[in-house]
């Protein structure tokens, strides 16, 4: 069998002024691409079986919408690369299913509509997806298998991979063809962070999904939460149950989505919550240490511009955390040119910075640039890249300069590109652990920050992913749609469509 492997893959905030660019994207094609995962090495047990044929692969940190220039140069190869692949037999479709692209009103259907033009109507592509992907019925219908992550975090997102890779070459075995997929949208959106599968009702929801899928004349069985922070038609929750009987497909997927609906109003946020002013005075007064704060609504893995310094004013203004009685630590603020003026100056110089808000000003008051005047403290460039080695995302790679500037007992950290901080190796040579306060620009806490974390609150902090959906002005999804409409809301019709 041949099978090609590619994709394009983003989360994109439509509610974010910042906008991914072909940079922000970390490129891989040929063998770079093959080493990706784990199920294509010429050791394991489907190379016998299986010749993959690597394409090309785009992902980006989330962030705001893509660029169009940036899609169509990435689509373009994408599809080039099929033409020149030679016969297929499947593809091996690795997208996220939330980006957004400027003028397109879906985006990830559009993209699969190129490649199953450049395919034909006989190869069958398997697409591995986010759970905070939006399924439209027009990315379904070009799609032959289709599954998503289990879990958030997304702790199982190789796994997702690897199941749909598996479940395209048992198919293309069996000479089945093209199985059924029952597929229903469920007029429910919500953030993330009230949809962690470590909490009732996602954890038994998504507990479901394994015995579905274990039955006879079933495929997969995968929901969508869909991805909150988009204003298309598309931005709802959404199941949809492959298999090759079609009455179990159908009955399964219109229990899935029951099920859903029925318990749309017990999700709840994965964490205690307050505003920002509260989860720093508690947090303050907290004997647990360190304890973590997370700013969601510039949550940069979100599709958050990550240059918002909102809380780090609300710090400074606490006079325990002001007065340096409290420390805190709070990394992330996206400023190449304060990192620059950082390095400048060198460690142990006091400056003044206008902090943040270079992309976002303009947005409201919370997006102003902060003035800072404080000790640089650190700083800390990353190891250039190896001779040879791929251009990569410096998000995802370690890359760009950070640099730390206390004021009191605040250290902030700065740095050049948009950055995630979910693991230890992130903070560098700063030691989280030594402070009182680890206030991150993130939802709920990744694994590593979740072991770390002594205590945690859920800052329900102004941005471009802000949790509070109702105050961020959707206008463009189809209503009625929970949680925008409730009281009055009749039961929908959850019908599967078998395609």
């Amino acid at each position: 069998m041949r099978i090609a492997i590619g994709g394009m893959a983003i989360e994109s905030s439509q509610f974010c002024p910042h906008r991914s660019a072909y940079d922000d994207f970390r490129v891989t094609r040929g063998a770079a691409l093959l080493d990706r995962y784990t199920w294509t090495r010429p050791d394991g047990d489907l190379a016998d079986r299986v010749e993959w044929v690597p394409l090309v692969h785009a992902v980006a940190l989330p962030g705001g919408p893509v660029e169009r220039e940036t899609y169509d140069r990435i689509t373009s190869e994408l599809v080039a690369r099929i033409r020149e692949a030679g016969p297929l037999d499947g593809m091996v479709y690795d997208i996220h299913g939330a980006m957004s692209v400027v003028g397109l009103d879906d985006a990830e259907a559009d993209l699969t509509g190129a490649v199953r033009d450049a395919l034909g109507p006989d190869v069958l592509i398997s697409a591995a997806m986010d759970l905070h992907g939006n399924v439209s019925r027009r990315l379904a219908d070009r799609l032959d298998l289709l599954t998503a992550h289990r879990l958030a975090p997304h702790e199982d997102a190789w796994d997702t991979r690897e199941r749909a890779a598996r479940n395209l070459v048992g198919r293309l075995a069996s000479g089945k063809g093209r199985p059924y997929r029952a597929w229903v949208q469920v007029p429910v959106l919500l953030p993330g962070e009230k949809t962690s599968t470590r909490l009732e009702p996602a954890k038994s929801l998504y507990g479901r999904l394994a015995s579905v899928e274990a039955m006879d004349g079933i495929v997969d069985a995968a929901v969508w939460v869909g991805y909150a922070w988009a204003d298309e038609a598309r931005c709802r929750a959404a199941v949809v149950v492959t298999g090759d009987d079609p009455d179990l497909t159908l009955e399964q997927a219109r229990s899935l989505a029951r099920e859903y609906w029925d318990v749309r109003r017990d999700f709840v946020f994965v964490g205690p919550t307050g505003d920002a002013d509260d989860c720093i005075a508690r947090a303050a007064a907290s004997t647990a240490r360190p304890f973590l704060i997370s700013d969601s609504g510039d949550n940069p893995t979100a599709g958050g511009a990550g240059d918002l310094a909102y809380l780090l004013q609300r710090l400074l203004a606490h006079e325990q955390l002001a007065s340096g009685q409290v420390t805190a630590l709070h990394p992330g603020i996206t400023d190449p040119a304060a990192v620059t003026a950082c390095f400048d100056a060198g460690v142990g110089a006091r400056v003044t910075l206008k902090v943040g808000g270079h992309v976002s000003a303009g947005t409201g008051p919370h997006a102003e640039p902060y003035e800072l005047t404080g000790t640089v403290t650190a700083l800390e460039a990353p190891a250039a890249p190896a001779p040879g080695a791929p251009r990569g995302n410096p998000a995802y790679d370690g890359g760009g300069r950070t640099a730390a500037v206390t004021r009191g007992g605040v250290t902030a950290v700065l740095t050049e590109r948009r950055k995630p901080f979910h693991t230890r190796a992130d903070f560098g040579t700063l030691d989280p652990a030594a402070y009182d306060i680890v206030a991150v620009k993130t939802g709920y806490l990744e694994p590593e920050l979740h072991t770390m974390a002594a205590d945690w609150l859920l800052a329900l902090t102004p941005g471009g992913v802000d949790q509070d959906l109702l105050r961020l002005g959707h206008h463009r999804v189809v209503r009625p749609l929970y949680p925008f409409d409730d009281e009055g809301f009749e039961d929908p019709d959850l019908t599967p469509v078998l395609l």
